[in-house]
């Protein structure tokens, strides 16, 4: 799969806004400033190609990254605090109306800070996929941050929250680890995913 050839395609903040899913989607969900535009430039081998906010909660809209075999899409951050209430009822409803809307979802990939135990907003969103059925895997991100000691600690607190049923995969936009795995499990399940 070819990842240097991703554009960005496009932004809905309105369920009328999203494109037609006529390729498999590759899904990045996981809470405020957890480091999804790290993590999805990271997979495309680009600098800035999904941007960073500077202020955490502040990207409202869900974004479309085109590749020739798929679309990679970058749902809003949950769980900021600072946003306000109509904000985060607007949010829930496009990425609950995104989720209902018979897109072509290959995998989700669900980001959690490798540092801290899931929030309950990530224990919910996981619980979601998993009643759902779509298939997913959770990428635990900044994982340069723990020394060895301590990664195997929360590797092994998440084990004992989620009773050893999820695969995690630790990621580092900083060195690269697990970058290379992720782009092996989207180029699978892109392959795998029957249009």
């Amino acid at each position: 799969m070819n990842f240097g050839k991703a554009e960005f395609e496009s932004a809905a903040g309105l369920l009328n806004q999203l494109p037609s899913s006529t390729l498999p989607e590759i899904v990045f969900s996981g809470r405020s400033n957890v480091g999804k535009s790290s993590l999805i430039n990271k997979v495309l081998n680009r600098k800035s190609l999904a941007r960073t906010s500077a202020k955490p909660g502040k990207t409202g809209t869900i974004n479309f990254y085109r590749t020739p075999e798929c679309r990679l899409v970058d749902l809003p951050g949950y769980g900021y605090a600072r946003v306000s209430q109509s904000e985060k009822i607007r949010w829930a409803e496009l990425v609950e109306g995104y989720f209902h809307a018979q897109r072509k979802i290959a995998l989700v990939l669900q980001i959690i800070d490798m540092r801290h135990k899931p929030t309950d907003d990530d224990i919910h969103m996981i619980d979601f996929l998993r009643d759902s059925g779509f298939p997913f895997l959770i990428v635990a991100t900044k994982s340069d941050k723990l020394n060895k000691t301590e990664r195997e600690t929360q590797l092994q607190l998440l084990d004992e929250i989620f009773n050893q049923q999820l695969e995690f995969i630790p990621f580092s936009a900083v060195n690269g680890e697990g970058v290379e795995e992720i782009r092996a499990r989207i180029t699978a399940a892109c392959s795998e995913y029957e249009l």
